[in-house]
């Protein structure tokens, strides 16, 4: 099936362009969400009369994902989720937590912008990307985490596997003191 574009489609063309496409795609995802028209006489005359609208409302939408995108760019969101002692997740963060704890932090997202290229199964600071436009994306950060305390030792640098290994290496340390205090103990009497 042709379609003409009525806004920019990754991996598939710009607005105004007239792409061959399936028809399951098009009569499940482009048609219904207003991202296209078939392409015959009468839409083609009807885009045309309406093609500098399209651009107009296309520009001053990028134009308010752009200043979006400049304040969310390089913001950190806090996500508290229960974990093994190693740090991987039961269960994983999804697009909905993210922007869930985004909206929480006071941008409105919705859970279709968020982009995750693999599903968020540790615990840490991770890279997410947010489209809040055809053509704008904005990068935030997700601090995954147990209890604010360690989502704040995360952000500070520190790792859920250096602070385990910390711990485990200041427990050692108490128990070859207090083993070293009975021996010396012993020798004594």
């Amino acid at each position: 099936m042709q379609v003409i574009l009525l806004e920019r489609v990754a991996k598939l063309g710009q607005m105004g362009e007239v792409v061959k496409v399936k028809d399951g795609y098009a009569r499940n995802f482009l048609l219904p969400q207003g991202k296209a028209l078939r392409a015959n006489a009468g839409n083609v005359a009807k885009f045309e009369s309406g093609k500098a609208q399209l651009e107009a409302q296309n520009l001053e939408t990028r134009a308010e994902a752009q200043t979006m995108a400049a304040t969310l760019d390089g913001k950190i969101f806090v996500v508290i989720r229960s974990a093994s002692d190693g740090g991987a997740l039961y269960g994983s963060v999804t697009t909905r937590d993210v922007a869930e704890a985004a909206t929480s932090g006071g941008f409105t997202l919705d859970k279709r912008q968020i982009i995750l290229i693999a599903p968020i199964k540790d615990l840490g600071i991770h890279d997410v990307t947010v489209r809040l436009h055809p053509e704008v994306d904005a990068r935030i950060m997700v601090n995954v985490a147990r209890s604010p305390e360690e989502a704040e030792l995360q952000a500070a640098g520190k790792s859920i596997q250096e602070l385990a290994a910390e711990a485990e290496a200041a427990a050692e340390f108490e128990i070859s003191e207090l083993f070293d205090d009975i021996g010396g103990a012993a020798q004594e009497e």
